[in-house]
């Protein structure tokens, strides 16, 4: 079974968003060592809520592909 255009283009997005907070998170951790613990645990907190947010979006493009609104 193929991914539709719309749904692959969610995930996309979706490991985008993953990639660049993981990317910004790192470089905090990088930069300030005393804090770079806490930096990372609230990285961690930040990419699962990027990731929540994208689960609305990913279903409906999911559905919209399927051929269902």
């Amino acid at each position: 079974m193929a991914m539709g255009r719309r749904t692959l283009a969610e995930l996309l997005h979706l490991a985008a968003g993953l990639g660049v907070t993981a990317a910004v998170f790192a470089a905090g951790a990088w930069s300030y060592p005393v804090g770079a613990a806490t930096v990372r645990l609230i990285g961690w907190a930040t990419m699962l809520v990027v990731l929540g947010m994208g689960v609305g979006p990913l279903r409906r493009a999911w559905l919209a592909d399927r051929g269902r609104s």
